[in-house]
């Protein structure tokens, strides 16, 4: 039997913020297991605790008390410095915004994480060809050179989601994907990540929208702070292949 390997694992994580003496617990709790290959979604009403989950999976926040282990490392306890590197090493993040540099090519936007990536694992002189693949594989080769106003807003996400993978993280996490796209270019961008995650990727998606959910796995619904439900998609299966086509040669 081919061994797990555990991605996400939560252990009684919970986050309480105080102010003026008053704390309010946003999280409580909360146990969750992601392994690689997995496609989650959490979904939740507001106040439900979703955003700080998210953001405490996405090394952008700590908890209160609790264990958060990423790919096998305790990150609970580390500090701003070390959580930037963590995120910057392990994780790939899509968000509904898109947030990319609106004066700079699609291709600069998609090396962008190898600029602040410090062990320098791809020498620079590799990174335009990287990007140029990566550009390829979300389907914008011939968009390469031009600036986010230039794009669509399913164009745009597109390039998101080359930036995202351009480090080769452990795990890709994305808020709202579809947000700001209408229904057709929404399912597009699930449509590719369905490629991705069939490739080997692993993806925690945050979303309200039932028809993203139903793409995923599983669904984790969470309410006040603690997991109300897990619904299981129908698809229970690992992909089989890791990383292969274009993406693996990358």
């Amino acid at each position: 039997m081919k061994a797990v390997h555990m991605i996400i694992e939560t252990n009684d994580l919970t986050k309480v913020y105080g102010m003026d003496g008053v704390s309010v617990t946003a999280l409580e709790n909360v146990n969750i297991q992601i392994e690689a290959g997995d496609f989650v979604a959490i979904m939740g009403p507001s106040g439900s605790g979703k955003s700080t989950l998210l953001n405490i999976l996405g090394c952008l926040a700590r908890p209160t008390s609790g264990k958060y282990i990423l790919d096998g490392e305790d990150v609970s306890n580390l500090d701003k410095v070390q959580l930037a590197a963590i995120r910057n090493l392990k994780l790939g993040y899509v968000f509904q915004s898109y947030n990319l540099l609106s004066h700079t090519t699609a291709l600069r936007n998609v090396i962008l994480p190898l600029l602040y990536d410090r062990t320098r694992r791809v020498p620079q002189q590799e990174w335009q060809g990287i990007g140029e693949k990566m550009l390829e594989a979300v389907g914008l080769g011939d968009r390469m050179h031009h600036q986010p106003q230039e794009l669509s807003g399913g164009q745009q996400q597109r390039v998101a989601i080359a930036r995202a993978l351009i480090n080769d993280p452990v795990v890709i996490i994305a808020d709202e994907p579809t947000g700001n796209l209408d229904s057709r270019s929404g399912e597009e961008i699930m449509g590719l990540l369905d490629t991705f995650h069939k490739q080997g990727v692993t993806i925690v998606i945050v979303t309200h929208d039932p028809i993203v959910a139903a793409h995923t796995q599983r669904t984790i619904h969470l309410k006040d702070g603690h997991i109300d439900t897990i619904v299981h998609n129908g698809s229970s299966s690992h992909p089989i292949a890791k990383k292969e086509a274009d993406y693996a040669a990358i």
